[in-house]
């Protein structure tokens, strides 16, 4: 006679599975049950650590970046590195200068947004060739005036 091996193995498998389910409805509902004041969490998350830096170089090259952060440096209190990255400390600077001739009326934090790039293309609509509407989008008009801006910023750093 042939040992009942598969119905065993069905009926520890079934016997495994109730019990982990049950265990893990058990801490769902204990933990559910704690009031949140009595919760605490053992983890620190910081969002330097989650979120990369923000590199926004508007189409320009790492080189042609590096222009840009050398003018910057030059005339705008850049003092961070020049890599070819224009992040938050690059877009500062360039707010800097974006909001003491070019209109920009928003905060100097770095963000590139909608304030940011009106500025800028104000800036680049006066001496650099964007012949487009000042919309506040980093179109290709944009991108391309932009990068005859950095490719005429080659100043020293």
């Amino acid at each position: 006679m042939r040992p009942n091996t598969v119905p065993r193995t069905f009926a520890a498998l079934a016997t495994a599975v109730t019990i982990a389910a049950g265990t893990l409805a058990g801490a769902s509902s204990s933990f559910a049950a704690t009031p949140a004041s009595t919760q605490v969490s053992t983890r620190t998350v910081s969002s330097n650590a989650v979120a990369p830096r923000a590199t926004v170089n508007l189409g320009l090259s790492t080189t042609q970046a590096k222009y840009v952060q050398c003018w910057l440096r030059n005339y705008w209190g850049y003092t961070d590195g020049i890599d070819g990255q224009l992040g938050t400390d690059s877009w500062k600077a360039f707010q800097r200068n974006l909001k003491e001739y070019w209109g920009y009326t928003g905060a100097i934090d770095g963000d590139v947004g909608g304030g940011t790039v009106s500025a800028l293309q104000r800036l680049l609509q006066a001496f650099w060739g964007y012949d487009s509407s000042i919309d506040g989008v980093a179109g290709p008009a944009t991108q391309a005036a932009f990068k005859r801006f950095a490719d005429n910023r080659s100043g020293e750093c």
